[in-house]
Order: C-alpha cells, then sequence, then structure tokens
C-alpha cells in the first residue's frame, strides 16, 4: 500500500527574520568543551544569546536531542527548535560530517511532526551539505498511520512544508533539492510496503502496487501481459505462466498459501543506457516457515519478509524519476509461504528457472529457492551486474546486528557497493563466501539442496544464491567456475537493517527501515560519471 504524501522541500535564501515557519531548526554540536551553536543565518546578537544559555537548557549536542524554545522577538517562526547532531569531527565542512547533518535533520523532522512547517537553518554553505539536509528531511517526514480506525488519526501527515536555509542560490540547489525529494519518496514507499499487514499486502495486490509505481495514471499489466507504463515496462507472470515458464522455486514456495504467486519484471530503459543492471528482490509477503513451522513469537515481524522486493521496485522507480542513463530491470520474486494440504514438503525435489534441480530440506529456507528463479530469469538477459536484495539469514543479524547490511559477490562489485554506501550514509559490510561453503549444499538426489552448514549461515546462503548466476555467454555456469565467468554478482542481506524494532532514530522510524534504497540509488548514479 503506497501513499502519495509528498511533503514541500524547497531551498531559499531569503533572510532568516523573513522566514514564515512554524518553527525555526538550529544545530547544536557536541564539543570537547560542551556543546556549541552550529553556524546559522541568525544575527550576531541573536546566535550569541542562544549559544550562551546552551548548558541552561540542557542542551548537549548529542544525536537526536531536541529542545523547543519559545520564538525569539523579530522572527516569524513562532518555536525556537535546538537539534543534535553529535560529536565534532576534524572534517572541512566545519566539523560536522554530511551524514550527521542528514540525521539532524532527519531527526528534528521526525520529531516535530505535530508541526505543519518547518525551516532548517543547519550548516549549509556548500550544494553538498544542502543535498544532505533535503535528503534527511525528506526521508524523515513519514508516518503509517492508515489501519487506524479514527478519521482523524489517519488524516494526520508529518511535517508538510520543508525549508532549507542556505545563502546559495536557486540554481545552484535546484538539483541536489529534487533528488533528495525522488529520494524520499522512494524510501518512504519501501517502508510503506514494508509496514503494510500480510492481509492487505499479497502476492497479487503487490503485483499491482508495482503497476501503480510504474506510472500511477495507468491501469495495472494484465497478469502475464506487458503493459508500457509511463518510463516503464511491467510484465507480471500469475500461476499459469510461472508454471509454463518452470518457475520451481516461486512456485513451490508459494504452493501452500490460497494467495498465489507472482513474478514482477518492471524495467526503466533510457534511450543510450552506460549500463544495464538487475536487481533481484525476496519478495516473501508472509513466513509462517511453511510446514517447517516457525514458532509463534518468531512469526510476529515476518510482513517484513518482502523488503528486499519493495526495495528492487522503489529504486526501479526511482531511477526513471532521476532519469538515469542506466537500464534497470528489477524482479520481484513474490510468494506467501504458507503450511497446507498444497505446501511443498521437507524432501520435495524443485526445479529452478534454467532446469537446475533443489532438495528442500527445510521449507523454512524459502527465500533462497524464489531468489534463485529471479537470478536465472536476471541472468538470461545478460546485464552488466546483477544485485539481489533479501531479508534472508537470521545469520546476518548475529553477524552485523540490526543496523549493518552484510554484502557478498564479486570483489569489484561489492567494493563499488561500499563506497555508494558510504555516499549515501548507510552501514554496509562486506563478508567472504567460503570455498568451502558449496558443498554443505550437496543432495544424494538433486544438485542441490536448500539447507546448507549452520554456522556461518549467512555466507552459506550466498554460496547458494552463487550458484545460480549465468555465466558472461548466457549458459548456466558450473559449480565452482572461476568467477572471472560469471555476471558480476552482488548479494545484499538485510534481515536485520530493514525493521526497526526498537525506538525511532535520526532519520529512521520505527518498522519499516527503507534501507539501501539509497545505497542502490547512488550505486546507479556513479555509473554515469
Amino acid at each position: 500500500m503506497i501513499h502519495d504524501f509528498q511533503p514541500s522541500l524547497t531551498a531559499v535564501s531569503t533572510s532568516v527574520e523573513k522566514t514564515d515557519t512554524d518553527a525555526l531548526v538550529l544545530g547544536v554540536a557536541k564539543g570537547p568543551q560542551g556543546p556549541i551553536l552550529l553556524p546559522n543565518p541568525l544575527a550576531d546578537d541573536a546566535a550569541k544569546g542562544v549559544a550562551d544559555s546552551l548548558k541552561a537548557l540542557g542542551a548537549t549536542g548529542a544525536a537526536d536531542q531536541l529542545l523547543r524554545l519559545p520564538g525569539i522577538d523579530g522572527f516569524k517562526s513562532e518555536t525556537l527548535v535546538l537539534i543534535g547532531v553529535g560529536p565534532l569531527t576534524g572534517e572541512p565542512t566545519g566539523g560536522v560530517t554530511l551524514e550527521a547533518l542528514r540525521r539532524a535533520a532527519g531527526s528534528a523532522i521526525r520529531q516535530l511532526g505535530s508541526i505543519d512547517s518547518v525551516a532548517l537553518a543547519l550548516p549549509s554553505a556548500t550544494v553538498e551539505q544542502v543535498g544532505a539536509i533535503a535528503e534527511g528531511a525528506a526521508i524523515g517526514a513519514y508516518s503509517f498511520n492508515h489501519f487506524r480506525s479514527s478519521e482523524e488519526a489517519r488524516s494526520a501527515t508529518p511535517v508538510s512544508s520543508i525549508l532549507v536555509l542556505t545563502e546559495l542560490k536557486e540554481k545552484q540547489t535546484r538539483p541536489v533539492i529534487d533528488r533528495a525529494a525522488v529520494v524520499g519518496s522512494a524510501v518512504r514507499a519501501t517502508r510503506d510496503l514494508v509496514n503494510t499487514p500480510p492481509s492487505h499486502l499479497y502476492p497479487e495486490s503487490f503485483a499491482e502496487i508495482a503497476a501503480e509505481l510504474a506510472d500511477r495514471t495507468k491501469a495495472p499489466a494484465q497478469q502475464g501481459g506487458t503493459a508500457r507504463a509511463g518510463k516503464l515496462k511491467i510484465k507480471v507472470w500469475g500461476e499459469k505462466e510461472l508454471a509454463r515458464d518452470g518457475f520451481g522455486g516461486i512456485l513451490g514456495v508459494g504452493g501452500g498459501s490460497s494467495r498465489k504467486p507472482r513474478l514482477v519484471r518492471m524495467e526503466h530503459s533510457p534511450a543510450k543506457p552506460v549500463a544495464h543492471i538487475a536487481l533481484v528482490g525476496k519478495g516473501i509477503t508472509f513466513d509462517s516457515g511453511g510446514l517447517s513451522l516457525k514458532p509463534a513469537a518468531a512469526m510476529t515481524t515476518m510482513k517484513l519478509d518482502m523488503g528486499g522486493a519493495a526495495t528492487v521496485a522503489a529504486v526501479v522507480r526511482a531511477a526513471a524519476d532521476l532519469n538515469l542513463p542506466v537500464k534497470v530491470t528489477g524482479w520481484l520474486c513474490l510468494a506467501e509461504n504458507m503450511p497446507s494440504d498444497t505446501a511443498q514438503r521437507p524432501e520435495d525435489v524443485i526445479t529452478i528457472h534454467g532446469g537446475k534441480t533443489v532438495e528442500v530440506l527445510n521449507t523454512d529456507a524459502e527465500g533462497r529457492l524464489v531468489l534463485a528463479d529471479g537470478i536465472v530469469a536476471a541472468s538470461a538477459e545478460q546485464p552488466d551486474a546483477i544485485i539481489d536484495v533479501a531479508t534472508l539469514t537470521g545469520a546476518q543479524m548475529i553477524a552485523l546486528g540490526v543496523r549493518t547490511t552484510g554484502v557478498m559477490g564479486n570483489e569489484d562489485l561489492r567494493e563499488a557497493l561500499m563506497m555508494a554506501s558510504q555516499e549515501s550514509g548507510e552501514s554496509l559490510w562486506p563478508m567472504p563466501i567460503p570455498e568451502e561453503a558449496r558443498s554443505g549444499f550437496d543432495s544424494e538426489v538433486a544438485d542441490l539442496t536448500n539447507l546448507g552448514d549452520r554456522f556461518g549461515g549467512m555466507m552459506n546462503a550466498a554460496a547458494f544464491l552463487r550458484e545460480f548466476v549465468g555465466d558472461r555467454s548466457g549458459a548456466s555456469a558450473e559449480p565452482l567456475d572461476p568467477e572471472s565467468s560469471r555476471i558480476p554478482w552482488a548479494h545484499l542481506d538485510i534481515a536485520g537493517p530493514a525493521f526497526n524494532e526498537k525506538g525511532a532514530y535520526g532519520y529512521t522510524p520505527k518498522s519499516g527501515t527503507g534501507v539501501m534504497v539509497r545505497t542502490l540509488i547512488s550505486y546507479l548514479e556513479g555509473l554515469s560519471r
């Protein structure tokens, strides 16, 4: 379920005295001797008055600390807000990193959700700083109240008007403001999908939403058909088309549910692309574990298990909105994993798209099965690289916690994604795929099993997925072929970072986070530089 809320986001160079908003936000850093008021557009006397009062007000500069004060005489804003940005650094940007600005802006907008309009007077001397502030604000302006019974609660929106105060001219800031609006929309769309309950989001409805993301002004693509939707092409495989084309992983996982699986292909195709990148997303709209049933407590967050597909759909839409000169194909592998008399059983053998067979030893290791179908289908088109995104393993959280995504795969692609994550401010960590991991998937009756060794589960799952990456000539790669023969591929395991079960922080709300959307957009942008 995607909602249409879009905050007004503007960079303005008018004087702060003339800025007519409900709240004016200033930044406070945590300095070695105490709180420090960051550079701002206040007059010297007013700025000194605020700076001299910081300790008395209890301001520390700690990240996320927000203090509301009465407005200053002579200013139109009724409320003065102090937001902590965290410790100063030695960076040339005034001691504040771009990510600190991004988080501070997002934190302020998130915490000021009951206010209509906000002016952000944070350090904005460079275009990069303006872009970081705008992006943080855009992704901090989020709420999910669409299932409340009260009309008042349902209609409540986050901050709807956001001004970034800067001395730079509109011509300089317009590109980064426009980009921030697109990025914010993509992150919010991902969060909406992840937060939507499984009663309302299932494979068929997800496929319809993907078509809406492509073009909300036109009818969704029909099942089994192809339609031009704005800048994007959409193709949807229903149950019959999946069977016809041999997508045994998606069919097997979705076989136990009355709500049948789908495969969706989204395509952004510019006239002269500099590269073709395929994105493959795991889209398990609810994961009960199937016949290998999860404990009840382990099911309570399993609406998140389609986070990879949500990310892919939003990134393809963003690539079109940004008019990136990169062809991007998104593969959404959608199924609901349920137990029933039609569900796949442990020791069943399924045939993945392309012909490889898998012995299913645990029906709760289902994500790799739907991804295998998608990776093979993506490989057949010979893209320059394949990146899959999935809430795949609990082992990811054990290894890296709940805020850091693991990346595995081709070294060059892995490093490129690492650089993109640093630019976007997201936490990504490279992990190996041990050579011995493949042997853990040996089967006596099929090409592979779906259950590797218990230890190193995140890396082992990546070893399974690598078996389905095609080679550069289009033929299926043999196990343990040299990496140079395969299409460059990377696997992003977002199991922990996709869903925040604890308190909100920075620009990150509770529940769906939209993690890796910004990293993937930055990566795609980098291909055209």
